[in-house]
């Protein structure tokens, strides 16, 4: 039987690291309503220095509606995988879910949807926490582990790889990689997708291509969120810094620094108040991190080794 030339084809890219997890983001993906005309295909890229997910991969591939492609690339640094999604695309299409995650089963139309009606090189779609009975009030009452864009003047400027659709066929997207660099502290979606925007691509934003992802006690915690936010802070400073040789990003650094300050005393004000004290002090570690990337201090690791210790 030949193939059908007339299908869209869409690749999901699932990286994983050590995650007994990923058998339900992919038994979510199996669930998937597929747009008509278009057929799937599920890519696993293994980060692992072995092949620990092959067998939960292999197992399942009897259930999956879909043809699952796996890919063993084996340095503990996220960029190698999610580059490895990327060279070993060939479809129109190239959709990420993290290996902690679940889809809704209408995700993928979603994005799908938004991305055919606005012609974007990137759409993105939210991630809902989802808190167990043990995490703190303030924590779920602020839904502080939640993902969603953040819009500049009205638009998107930069993205995540949580839930994302790229369209292949871009010219901005082909041969567009994520940087070794940033591997293991973290932000080599930021800084993807911020390059992405400044070489003229649009990102659109999908409400309804939900996913779910269960916050497990590690996580469930002021001072991961504090890394979490410093490290993206110093994501920010570092591009900051690029784009800005020599003293320039000082005066920038000087702002960041006065944030920083600001966050804290008004952190402090709201001290019987644990949602608005720990969002302020939490906006703090962001700036704190800035200035630490625009001057030039290195990103803490955050994946691989080191997020599994």
């Amino acid at each position: 039987m030949t193939a059908d030339l007339t299908l869209m084809k869409i690749d999901i890219g699932i990286c994983t690291y050590r995650r007994p997890a990923l058998r339900d983001t992919l038994e979510s993906l199996f669930k998937l309503t597929v747009p008509q005309g278009v057929s799937l295909r599920l890519i696993v890229a293994d980060n692992d220095a072995m092949p620990s997910a092959s067998d939960l991969v292999e197992s399942l591939r009897a259930q999956s509606p879909f043809p699952i492609l796996y890919v063993h690339c084996p340095k503990s640094n996220i960029s190698i995988a999610r580059n490895a999604c990327l060279t070993s695309a060939d479809a129109d299409f190239l959709a990420f879910i993290d290996d902690d995650e679940t889809a809704t089963q209408e995700w993928l139309a979603a994005l799908y949807q938004t991305a055919r009606q606005t012609g974007a090189e990137a759409v993105l779609g939210p991630v809902r926490a989802l808190y167990g009975a043990d995490s703190a009030a303030w924590m779920r009452n602020g839904d502080f582990h939640s993902t969603m864009p953040v819009w500049v003047d009205g638009r998107i400027i930069t993205g995540y790889t949580c839930n994302t659709l790229l369209d292949m066929r871009s010219p901005l997207v082909i041969g567009r990689r994520f940087a070794l660099a940033l591997g293991q502290s973290g932000g080599e979606d930021t800084h993807f997708f911020s390059q992405l925007t400044e070489s003229g691509g649009r990102i659109e934003f999908a409400e309804d291509a939900l996913v779910l992802e269960p916050v497990p006690v590690s996580r469930a915690s002021f001072l991961w969120l504090a890394k979490r936010r410093f490290r993206s802070g110093q994501t920010h400073g570092r591009i900051v810094a690029a784009k800005n040789g020599g003293a320039k990003p000082f005066p920038k650094a000087l702002i960041a620094a006065t944030k920083a300050g600001y966050c804290g005393a008004i952190a402090a004000a709201f001290t019987l108040m644990p949602v608005k004290r720990n969002r302020y002090a939490l906006r703090g570690a962001l700036h704190v991190g800035a200035v630490m990337g625009m001057l030039g201090v290195r990103e803490i690791r955050q994946y691989g080794a080191a997020e599994a210790a």
